[in-house]
């Protein structure tokens, strides 16, 4: 039945043409934005999954600048033991140089005395960040931690993993700030005849050639080079704490690639589908125009049954 008051026809091809309108306007969206899952809207589950795997991320990018920066830290304080040792090497060579009868001791000590101000600016200077592993208060807290890992279990409870690395007496301190004398040099040491002394602090100005004074200068060669093993022992802990700090970063980077990987299957459109898609939808609208205008069309033969 033909009727003037409802075109069925052009009711149907508007519904239609409304249809794929929204279809061309959907895969538009996903084309310009590249993503499959834009909003909630989209999919849900899909979205609040990706949702918190961006939030994970963003985490685990921020563990991985921390454990840069410990990686330098770290670094800074191996560099301060390779020169502290460097430094400490020359004084004992000046204390076997001493022991040779004869020789003027005040004049080796004032090399000595200059080695011993460049022990101390070398464990100062040993900062970054405001922090120095090499120099400390035994009396306080010698236990460092840095930020190692970024974890979310199945129940959504969240965990943050630490490097803890211990810069006390049994770690990397050479210098004790609180005067404890705990640290690497400035510990004391004895000899057999005389009064102690560290490393930073010995003094052969005063040394003859008798019996008991070339013993005691056996004393500080024997004194400075077990501060040298110290040292180098202390080096080798941080070797072994900078590796670590390097693995958990690759691996922090290592996962961040994944996560992005995994929120790419949720939400990223196919642009080879969406671009297939939007040209067929294309050739459909235009079909709904035209099928629309003949539906309009229909209602003007009616006229002809009127002349």
């Amino acid at each position: 039945m033909s009727s003037l008051n409802t075109n069925i026809a052009a009711m149907t091809a508007l519904q239609a043409l409304r249809s794929t309108n929204a279809d061309m306007l959907q895969t538009q969206n996903r084309i310009s934005t590249g993503l499959r899952v834009a909003n909630a809207s989209d999919n849900a589950a899909y979205w609040s999954i990706a949702t918190t795997m961006r939030s994970d991320r963003q985490a685990l990018s921020t563990v991985s600048d921390a454990l840069g920066l410990g990686s330098a830290t770290v670094d800074i304080a191996s560099k301060g033991v390779d020169s502290a040792i460097s430094v400490a090497s020359k004084i004992k060579d000046k204390l076997v140089a001493a022991r040779q009868p004869g020789v003027d001791r005040s004049k080796i000590q004032a090399e000595i005395s200059e080695l011993q101000s460049s022990l101390q600016d070398t464990v100062a200077g040993a900062t970054f960040s405001g922090q120095n592993w090499l120099q400390g208060d035994s009396t306080g807290t010698t236990t460092r931690t840095l930020v190692s890992s970024f974890s979310r279990d199945s129940t959504g409870s969240i965990n943050i993993g630490t490097i803890s690395v211990d810069t006390g007496a049994t770690g990397s301190m050479l210098i004790d700030s609180s005067g404890s004398g705990a640290g690497i040099l400035d510990t004391d040491r004895s000899v057999t005849n005389g009064a102690d002394y560290t490393v930073l602090t010995l003094d052969i100005s005063t040394l003859t050639d008798s019996a008991n004074d070339l013993e005691d200068l056996e004393d500080m060669v024997k004194g400075v080079d077990a501060a040298i093993t110290s040292m180098t022992d202390a080096g080798a802990r941080l070797g072994a704490v900078k590796t670590r700090v390097n693995l958990q970063k690759d691996f922090a980077e290592t996962l961040m690639s994944a996560i992005d990987t995994g929120i790419g299957a949720l939400v990223d459109a196919d642009m080879n589908e969406e671009s297939t898609r939007l040209q067929a939808l294309q050739v459909r609208s235009q079909l709904g125009i035209q099928a629309l205008g003949l539906a309009n069309q229909s209602a003007q033969s009616i006229l002809s049954l009127f002349r």
